[in-house]
């Protein structure tokens, strides 16, 4: 009898497990990632039958999984376009695009505080921290607080460490 208990237990595991490794990654859906690579391969559907739809070349840019299956995500980008790629082809390092006309890098969180470098549009960094309405960001060899609405790669409220 407990020989069967626990082999009905262990089976619902088992079947559990492959549930789970067939839909995705068990991370939330929708999160921020970014691209490993410099050539990102974007397909119309969750597997290599599918076409190429475009081909990404910009390394660390931000994007949004909003779909999982098995291996492939379902990302989008900053403008709104989206499409599948592998999972190996994306990292869980933070990092954003400046979507602003300007973004300035301050050397404290606040408006007063001294401006480190100013960023143009579409120009791609790190996220370090985020905390209220600002993010600790690295662009080159600048490091300061922008003010998370002129970036995207992070959510707003989102805390980030």
């Amino acid at each position: 009898m407990l020989l069967a208990a626990m082999a009905v237990v262990w089976s619902t595991v088992a079947w559990a497990q492959a549930v789970t490794a067939r839909k995705g990654s068990g991370l939330p859906v929708p999160r921020f990632a970014s691209l490993r690579s410099d050539e990102v391969n974007v397909r119309t559907g969750p597997g290599p039958r599918y076409p190429i739809d475009w081909v990404f070349k910009r390394k660390y840019m931000p994007v949004e999984v909003i779909g999982e299956f098995e291996n492939w995500r379902k990302i989008r980008d900053w403008q709104g376009v989206s499409g599948w790629v592998h999972q190996s082809l994306l990292t869980g390092r933070r990092y954003f695009v400046v979507t602003a006309k300007e973004a300035e890098l301050h050397a404290t969180p606040a408006n007063a505080a001294g401006v480190v470098a100013k960023v143009e549009p579409e120009v791609i960094g790190e996220i370090r921290t985020c905390q209220g309405d600002w993010c600790r960001v690295r662009v080159t060899k600048y490091t300061g607080w922008v003010e998370r609405k002129d970036i995207w790669g992070v959510y707003r409220g989102e805390t980030v460490n």
